[in-house]
């Protein structure tokens, strides 16, 4: 396989989402423009979460090399000009979501947490759909529903609702902080 030059290398082998990403905006910010980045990891999830991510932040995503276990990200800095990360506007935060719930409103809680991720701990009646997935698998959702959308964080559900909102979705909200300091009820695959 040929090597693929890249002028900074970043391990971020065994690390689980958002880390990979953390790490890599962390090594990023400190990379001057037009220098590419290779960053080791071994979560499967990075390969979607680093391309979306490269793209709301200005980036330009080069492509993803496999070998065995690891997934050899490569990324270019764009210039200053070009780097303003997107935050997708509409948030709320996990009560806000909780109330909504509990008042039976006609809402779709939409988990882009990997399906592992979220066979252990998901809110009741949530949908999965893995980021990596989501451009795939649009044509299961309604454009009219109000989706608000989980993830571990609020890092990889801000990429989905950016995405969403892109392709026509009209009420999309972002979840903070999301699955990781969630209170309320869960279900997990028996």
């Amino acid at each position: 396989m040929e090597t693929i030059k890249a002028n900074v290398r970043l391990d971020a082998k065994g690390l689980a989402c958002p880390m990979p990403i953390v790490k890599t905006k962390k090594a990023m910010n400190e990379l001057e423009a037009g220098l590419v980045i290779e960053v080791l990891a071994t979560d499967k999830g990075s390969k979607a979460d680093l391309r979306a991510w490269a793209t709301s932040s200005g980036h330009q995503y080069l492509g993803t090399l496999e070998e065995g276990d690891v997934l050899k990200h490569y990324l270019r800095k764009s210039s200053n000009d070009e780097t303003i990360e997107k935050k997708h506007p509409n948030v709320i935060n996990n009560e806000e979501l909780e109330k909504k719930r509990n008042a039976n409103e006609n809402i779709v809680v939409l988990d882009v947490r990997e399906a592992a991720e979220f066979a252990f701990n998901h809110i009741p009646n949530a949908r999965s759909i893995p980021l990596g997935e989501l451009e795939d698998r649009l044509n299961e959702l309604n454009k009219e529903d109000h989706i608000f959308v989980v993830c571990r964080t609020g890092s990889r559900s801000d990429l989905a609702a950016q995405k969403l909102t892109e392709k026509g979705f009209t009420h999309v909200v972002n979840v903070l902080p999301g699955m990781s300091q969630w209170s309320g009820d869960t279900d997990c695959v028996q």
